[in-house]
């Protein structure tokens, strides 16, 4: 749909013929193509993708799914639960539009409203304040700073909620180095290829856990985030993409204590 008054374009999943927003300089990268498939995979069941391109330039994109069938662990049956929000235009509500979109989503489909995962230590999950502003309450903290954040169209319909037992969940890798990750992100192919490389440099070779389906995903997560995990002998590296010498340097202190 485009507006020409604003030059403003937004495009519903067509990832496919317009491509992903993150990574879209990199397309014939590993983690961009399995992005590419695994969100078409998903829109058979129910995930939305929606980018926007301002003056026929990429700026910015948003990316729910059915809170049944989310890459995050959170219970949010009856909700639609928000994966990504990155806007690299700032300043003309482009993001607070998105998000009025997912919310008349929700209405349409006969949802209770809206959930997100916010985290406010990293950029690998939105931040809250944007929610607040579009009239979200805060529902519930998290580990590693993780809060869940939603928006009810009825007051009176049960919270989303996260899981209880996020330490036991750790202890089930408490042998070696794993990576558990899915292809919900096109960077973590090269988050995976970081943690081996530091690995290497420390004599240790990490186990490479796919979680294939939301049923894996909420037995296994130790955080809310969902998609990507690297953990050694129970204790938790890190859930996002860092550097071959950051993720060396974490694990060499987990590794000397050892």
């Amino acid at each position: 749909m485009k507006n020409p008054a604003t030059s403003i374009e937004w495009y519903k999943n067509q990832i496919r013929e317009d491509g992903c927003y993150c990574m879209r300089s990199m397309q014939k990268a590993l983690g961009y193509v399995h992005k590419l498939n695994w969100t078409e995979n998903e829109f058979s069941q129910g995930l939305t993708y929606i980018q926007i391109r301002k003056d026929n330039k990429p700026a910015g994109f948003m990316e729910y799914a059915l809170g049944e069938q989310a890459w995050r662990a959170v219970h949010a049956d009856g909700y639609l639960l928000i994966h990504c929000l990155w806007m690299g235009v700032t300043g003309l509500g482009l993001g607070s539009q998105l998000i009025q979109r997912c919310i008349e989503d929700a209405v349409r489909l006969g949802k209770k409203g809206v959930a997100v995962v916010t985290n406010t230590d990293t950029s690998w999950a939105p931040g809250p304040d944007i929610f607040l502003k579009n009239g979200f309450q805060h529902v519930e903290n998290g580990p590693y700073s993780f809060q869940l954040y939603v928006y009810k169209l009825n007051r009176n319909h049960i919270d989303p909620y996260f899981p209880n037992n996020w330490s036991q969940r750790l202890e089930r890798f408490s042998e070696g180095l794993t990576i558990l990750r899915t292809h919900q992100c096109p960077y973590l192919e090269i988050a995976t290829q970081n943690v081996i490389e530091a690995a290497e440099n420390v004599g240790i070779q990490p186990e490479i856990m796919y979680i294939h389906d939301r049923s894996q995903l909420m037995e296994l997560s130790p955080t809310p985030y969902g998609v990507f995990h690297v953990i050694y002998k129970g204790e938790l590296i890190s859930y996002h993409r860092l550097t071959p010498r950051s993720f060396a340097k974490r694990l060499s202190m987990l590794y000397d204590k050892s």
